[in-house]
């Protein structure tokens, strides 16, 4: 297993696009910390996946096409675009993602390629967002259009919706 963090707006979207996916076996969901100048907290995710299953390119070109990815934000700012690498083979990976990205967009790419440094867990209460009730209309408006675009362009990653729920069951038993 191996861990990258994401943000890009608000966690409780970027959670549950990475829920959504197969090979990822955990979501942490919270505020991410990086280097100065990017060292302010910012919204963002923790996501443990299996690499064999989902390759890092496959999160981080998943994570750009869905949150705003071409719009400038201050790299201080609490829904900063990052992609937060654990490690350095990580980098170059991430930075590819992101150059093909703007090749392909036509339009510059502000997600930086940052140092993970720390990370804090986000209220219980809003852990799980999505899952716990899809239903909600911030879940409708803004994560479900991200889950629709992931099963459209990432079939062959994308759970089946119904694993959604079920996934969240097992992990609760888990625990």
């Amino acid at each position: 297993m191996a861990k990258v963090g994401f943000g890009g707006g608000c966690h409780w979207c970027t959670e549950g696009v990475f829920q959504a996916l197969r090979g990822v076996a955990q979501v942490d969901q919270g505020f991410v910390q990086s280097d100065a100048p990017t060292d302010t907290w910012s919204e963002g995710v923790i996501v443990t996946f299996d690499p064999p299953v989902i390759p890092l390119a496959t999160l981080c070109e998943v994570h750009l096409r869905t949150h705003s990815a071409t719009r400038a934000r201050s790299p201080r700012s609490k829904y900063r675009s990052a992609i937060y690498i654990f490690d350095d083979s990580q980098r170059q990976e991430a930075e590819r993602a992101i150059h093909t990205f703007a090749d392909e967009s036509g339009k510059a790419v502000h997600t930086l390629v940052l140092p993970f440094r720390n990370f804090r867990v986000s209220d219980e209460r809003y852990q799980n967002y999505y899952q716990t009730d899809p239903s909600r209309p911030f879940c409708r408006r803004y994560i479900d259009p991200k889950l629709d675009h992931i099963r459209k362009h990432f079939s062959e990653f994308a759970l089946p919706e119904a694993n959604l729920s079920t996934r969240q069951a097992s992990d609760d038993d888990s625990q």
